[in-house]
């Protein structure tokens, strides 16, 4: 396979014959939906709406960051609130099976969530994914880690001239977030040469920087100084780290969304190489991100405890006494720093 061409023409046929049956299809994500997660998903959403208006399509998706309300269609969205119908049937029982459920920028079957019962009454699932963890758990697997996003191989698998402004729009706004706005090592040639091919369709592409990356509400902002105040230099001053309890985050009037982009801040840190971010989400319950520089893989150390991601951003959720959780962390990537 090509590395510039993430979906070969062989692989948009396959698309269109696991359309061609389905009169219902069923769009989802990962838990925690990040910016290539969103935009992958709506973007495909929007194009079937547009080209496929025979097929009935649905999204579901766990609530999203209130700035990427901008794409268009976002009122679609089904939430796990939407799946229990007045007769307490759920959707995807199998009474109502989806013909075809689309899996997106999810690199574990467990991290669908609540759409996972819908994923397996499914007749027929597909995976698009670029996750190098991802070991294929649809009947059809699609998983290219070189490519910088899903949106990216979301975008070969369209008919160039059928794609809607909207839907190039979506897939524009996961390819800037999951590239770091092209700052990141997964930008490729092709990352850019995809994007340019967007711009040229109408994509207001310093829009979306500016109001989904780069635009911070005051809240966010206060987060962002808190968390930055009580950062501290570990593991030999090669690591940052910061914690944020359920008590700071209530206080500041902060929800989950309002974290986004935090460890990516503390990554910047001169001379640091990973950046641990770590924030209560119940009582003995804790989601811990992790970035770093081009000298360590976070991945592993996700994956030690039962997370994953990529080389230079993972995350994965802990439970127990944060002083317990930290050393766990701390000893695992003293290891694979003593490894490389």
């Amino acid at each position: 396979m090509n590395a510039d061409n993430p979906l070969s023409k062989e692989m948009f046929i396959e698309l269109k014959q696991l359309l061609s049956g389905a009169a219902t299809v069923a769009i989802g994500g990962h838990t925690n939906p990040d910016g290539d997660c969103v935009g992958s998903c709506m973007g495909l959403y929007i194009y079937l709406l547009k080209n496929y208006r025979s097929i009935k399509v649905d999204v579901y998706l766990e609530e999203i960051p209130p700035s990427f309300h901008l794409l268009s269609n976002t009122e679609d969205i089904k939430h796990q609130k939407d799946l229990l119908e007045p007769s307490q049937t759920l959707i995807g029982s199998s009474d109502e099976q989806y013909d075809l459920f689309v899996c997106l920028d999810c690199g574990d079957l467990k991290r669908l969530g609540f759409s996972l019962p819908i994923f397996k009454t499914a007749k027929r699932t597909l995976c698009i994914d670029h996750h190098v963890s991802n070991q294929g758990f649809a009947d059809v697997n699609y998983i290219v880690p070189s490519a910088s996003s899903t949106c990216e191989m979301v975008f070969h698998l369209f008919e160039k001239e059928r794609i809607p402004l909207a839907s190039a729009t979506a897939l524009y706004l996961g390819i800037i977030h999951d590239t770091g706005a092209f700052q990141y090592s997964s930008t490729s040639p092709n990352t850019l040469r995809v994007a340019a091919e967007l711009l040229a369709m109408g994509v207001k592409g310093y829009q979306i920087i500016d109001e989904t990356y780069y635009s911070k509400s005051h809240i966010q902002n206060r987060v962002l100084g808190k968390v930055l105040l009580d950062s501290r230099l570990i593991l030999h001053d090669r690591g940052i780290i910061s914690i944020l309890s359920k008590h700071d985050q209530e206080a500041l009037g902060a929800t989950i969304h309002d974290l986004d982009g935090i460890v990516s801040v503390l990554r910047t840190t001169k001379g640091v190489d990973v950046a641990i971010f770590i924030y209560e989400v119940g009582h003995l319950q804790y989601k811990v991100s992790l970035r770093s520089s081009e000298e360590f893989d976070v991945r592993p150390v996700a994956e030690a405890f039962g997370g994953g991601g990529h080389q230079r951003a993972a995350g994965v959720a802990m439970i127990g006494k944060i002083e317990e959780i930290q050393e766990k962390l701390r000893y695992e990537i003293l290891q694979q720093m003593q490894g490389e």
